[in-house]
């Protein structure tokens, strides 16, 4: 229907003048705003994976986790080799014989904006910001101790939070500039940090001189979980176990943790208001990991991932010398089923998908990433990546930054 001839002409002038005027206003606008370039991509769900021996971190999509290419996070390596003296060389050297060789990547995020990787490099002891884009290093900085280990990103991305192992603390790192901004003391051989779900904690867990034998655990010194305002870097709690505390999960109403601990082919329920352990849950050992000595648990860990699901209903839990992973519900912790890898896969981390429906393992010894269906039980795909991968995070990468990766 014809509105204009419902209204009379001279109201259909008017109507066309003023749809003429807003026109040009919005044309005026568009003028005004700052034009559209390639950095203003979209972003997508992607899972990083860092690709320990060769230093590189793999992009998969993160909903079809499809291998998107990767990014050269120690082009600089030779440089640093060359300009450290005989005594840093001397240190080096220790710490690649105690974790039993170069682990360049340990932990990598993706800054909120998807274009900037942070990244602790493990062996080289320190870590450093790479462009996307370019590959470009924009900053590097020692951690101290020489070694770096797990690291976190603030929700908002202005801090990057890294564990200085050998030092017995963890360290907040500017993400523009790479300054160390503050640290918060930790127990002996800080390892995983995380943010509570607020944002308002972050959770340190210790593991203890993973060089010493189970047999002298009471040199291994503190093992603890250390709570800290994630403000001030203040220290607010203190829970110690006695062994050392592996990768864990944390509701998000910040009561109930379910942890891996050293020697332990399993995981508890620790209860963070009486900080006491509620439930032990003992895995069965495989054929293989039954015929282990603890001492040969690699770095003391029976096992090493967990993850929750979206809805918080269910664990993955990742059995690194039992070569499996188990989906297991909760509250009351039956097991759903066991997705069983080759002999020596190693199993070795856990991240849940951005969906939530999936979780995502790595196999170290197989360069490769295993994708086990929480409501199945099942695994689903196996995704190739790099040379022995280790920890995964998600993240959102600009899709304009895609062009600089590495093709798989």
């Amino acid at each position: 229907m014809d509105i204009r001839g419902r209204s009379g002409c001279g109201r259909g002038r008017r109507a066309g003048l003023l749809a003429t005027v807003l026109a040009a206003l919005s044309l005026l606008l568009a003028g005004l705003a700052p034009a559209a370039t390639a950095d203003s991509g979209s972003l997508r769900d992607v899972v990083l994976v860092g690709n320990s021996s060769d230093g590189t971190v793999t992009l998969l999509d993160g909903h079809t986790f499809k291998n998107l290419g990767s990014i050269n996070v120690i082009p600089d390596k030779q440089a640093l080799f060359d300009s450290w003296d005989i005594f840093r060389k001397a240190l080096h050297d220790i710490i690649v014989s105690q974790t039993q060789g170069e682990h360049y990547v340990d932990d990598a995020h993706l800054s909120p904006d998807g274009r900037t990787v942070y990244v602790s490099r493990g062996t080289l002891g320190d870590a450093a910001a790479f462009d996307v884009a370019t590959g470009k290093e924009l900053w590097r900085t020692d951690i101290a101790g020489s070694k770096a280990d797990h690291a976190a990103l603030s929700p908002d991305g202005t801090r990057f939070i890294v564990s200085a192992i050998a030092s017995s603390k963890a360290q907040a790192l500017d993400t523009a500039t790479g300054a160390v901004v503050g640290e918060f003391a930790t127990g002996s051989y800080p390892h995983e940090n995380m943010y509570s779900a607020d944002g308002k904690h972050i959770y340190n867990m210790s593991i203890g001189v993973t060089s010493f034998p189970k047999a002298l655990n009471f040199l291994k010194g503190t093992k603890a979980v250390t709570v800290v305002d994630a403000a001030t870097l203040k220290v607010v709690k203190t829970y110690t176990f006695d062994y050392g505390v592996r990768p864990a999960v944390i509701t998000p109403d910040e009561t109930t943790m379910y942890a891996q601990l050293s020697y332990l082919n399993g995981f508890v329920e620790y209860d963070l208001a009486t900080g006491k352990i509620a439930k032990t849950v003992q895995m069965p050992f495989s054929d293989k990991a039954a015929a282990l000595s603890p001492d040969d648990y690699p770095q003391n860990s029976a096992h090493h991932g967990m993850a929750f699901n979206g809805a918080k209903t269910k664990l993955c839990d990742v059995g690194t010398i039992d070569d499996y992973t188990a989906v297991i519900s909760r509250p009351a912790l039956t097991t759903d089923g066991f997705v069983n890898y080759p002999t020596d896969a190693l199993p070795y981390w856990a991240t849940t998908s951005a969906d939530g429906n999936y979780c995502l393992v790595t196999l170290s010894n197989l360069d490769q990433v295993s994708v086990v269906d929480y409501r199945t039980a099942k695994e689903v795909a196996r995704v190739d990546v790099g040379d022995f991968p280790q920890r995964e995070r998600l993240g959102k990468v600009d899709e304009s930054a895609l062009g600089g990766l590495t093709a798989p």
